[in-house]
This record gives C-alpha cells, sequence and structure tokens, in this order.
C-alpha cells in the first residue's frame, strides 16, 4: 500500500477489521488508521506497514504509558513536590508521541522509496547511473528513518526511568511497560538500520552510522537494565483514600 505523507481522508468502512487499502476513499497516514485496520494492515501481503513501523508504533506507546504516569503523577497532590518534574516529563513525551506517530508513515514511505528507485528504468548506463544513485539516496534515507526512531527510544528509555523512580508508585508497572516497549522498539528500528547499510557503498555514511548504532545498542540494553533494576513492586496502597490517582 503506497501512503502517501501528509494526505488524510475520512474513513467510510464496514468491516473494521480488513485491510484499510481495501475500504478507505483515497489514501490515509497509518497514524489515522483503527486499530483493527493497522493490525489488518500489517497482516496483510503488502511490505508495509512492516517491521520499522511496528518499531515507531511501539516507541510511541511507550511515550504514551510515560506521559500517562507523568500525568498521574501531576495529578496526584501526594506528589506536589516533583511536580513541576513531571509536568515536564509529561509535555516532552507528548511531542515525541506525536513524533513518532508520523515515523509510522515515514518508515513506509521510506521503503516505497526504496523500492521506487529499484524500479527505474535501466537500458542504457546514463539511465543505470542515474538508478544507482537513486538507489543509494534512497537507502540512506531508509536508513536515517530507524536510526532517529532508535535515538528517540533512548531517550524515552531516559523518561521512563524517572518515571519509575519519581512517578506515582501506582503507575509503577505502566513505567516498566513502557522502558520495556522503548528497549524493544529501539533495538528493532535498529536492525533496520543496519540491513539499509549492508547495501550503502558510502562507506564513509555506513562508518559513521554503524558507530552510532553500536554506541546505541549499548546504552538502550543499559538504559533498559537501570530501570528494570530501580522498580520496587509493593502491594498498592488505597489510592482514592492516599488521593493517590
Amino acid at each position: 500500500m503506497n501512503q502517501a505523507a501528509g494526505t488524510s481522508t475520512a474513513m467510510e468502512c464496514t468491516d473494521r477489521a480488513q485491510p484499510a487499502s481495501t475500504c478507505t476513499p483515497g489514501d490515509l497516514m497509518f497514524k489515522d488508521f483503527t486499530l483493527n485496520q493497522y493490525l489488518a494492515e500489517t497482516a496483510s501481503p503488502s511490505p508495509v506497514p512492516g517491521g520499522g513501523s511496528a518499531a515507531a508504533l511501539s516507541a510511541a506507546l511507550a511515550a504514551s504509558l510515560t506521559e500517562m504516569v507523568a500525568g498521574l503523577t501531576v495529578a496526584a497532590k501526594a506528589f506536589a513536590s516533583v511536580a513541576a518534574e513531571m509536568q515536564s516529563l509529561r509535555e516532552r513525551a507528548q511531542i515525541i508521541r506525536g513524533q513518532l506517530a508520523d515515523y509510522i508513515q515515514l518508515d513506509a514511505d521510506a521503503y516505497n522509496q526504496v523500492i521506487a528507485a529499484y524500479r527505474l528504468p535501466k537500458t542504457d548506463e546514463e539511465q543505470k547511473s542515474r538508478r544507482s544513485e537513486a538507489i543509494q539516496a534512497a537507502l540512506r534515507h531508509a536508513a536515517r528513518v530507524p536510526l532517529e526512531v532508535a535515538r528517540v527510544s533512548a531517550e524515552i528509555l531516559a523518561m521512563a526511568e524517572k518515571a519509575v523512580t519519581r512517578g506515582n508508585p501506582n503507575t509503577v508497572t505502566d513505567a516498566a511497560v513502557a522502558a520495556l516497549l522503548a528497549r524493544s522498539a529501539g533495538l528493532a528500528a535498529l536492525y533496520n538500520v543496519k540491513i539499509n547499510l549492508a547495501s550503502i557503498k558510502d562507506r564513509g555514511f555506513v562508518r559513521e552510522t554503524t558507530a552510532e548504532v553500536n554506541r546505541l545498542e549499548v546504552q538502550i540494553i543499559g538504559q533498559e537494565r537501570e530501570v528494570l533494576g530501580a522498580i520496587q513492586l509493593s502491594a498498592p496502597e488505597d489510592p482514592v483514600a492516599k488521593e493517590l490517582l
């Protein structure tokens, strides 16, 4: 399904579980799909949305949970001492959530650009040269998109640690899930970077990007370990009586 970035139309589907490509009057951004439509489209025999889009979605969910934990902390009178810090965390998570929702689409678009480049004519030497240049440009872009998702996932992990250690303890498992999702999203995105690097001929680009991929892998795995190590589970207090929620 070839999605056009920046386009959006109203949904008019009678069967919400069928692939959206079969029931929309025009192109629709993935972030505007219903949940069932997105799942059906992912399950369909179409290459997009694929793993890269799934990584962005997982990171967006991680940001959403972090935003929720921060919001529930701000709303509780018992945590007035960290309200300002949590409000800042909440606002940043909201921005990230919106960005990652767009990256669900951007990853699919990047894949489509690579395929379009491979389909360019190659009859003569000039066409072959243009095609090769287009393929390489598309591959570099296709590597940059998931790399940004991985970078943001690392940021979410840092935010999740604050949510775990400073946030409302009644939401500690929500913050833990945010960390787990961000870790999975980040590492998944990095795999998508690696597969594109394997076909890129620009040695300088490959060298620099590989270095960042390796650094982010170590960072993300370490961050997850720190977040989970900071979690202390105990029977929650009465959230209403203690004004915790």
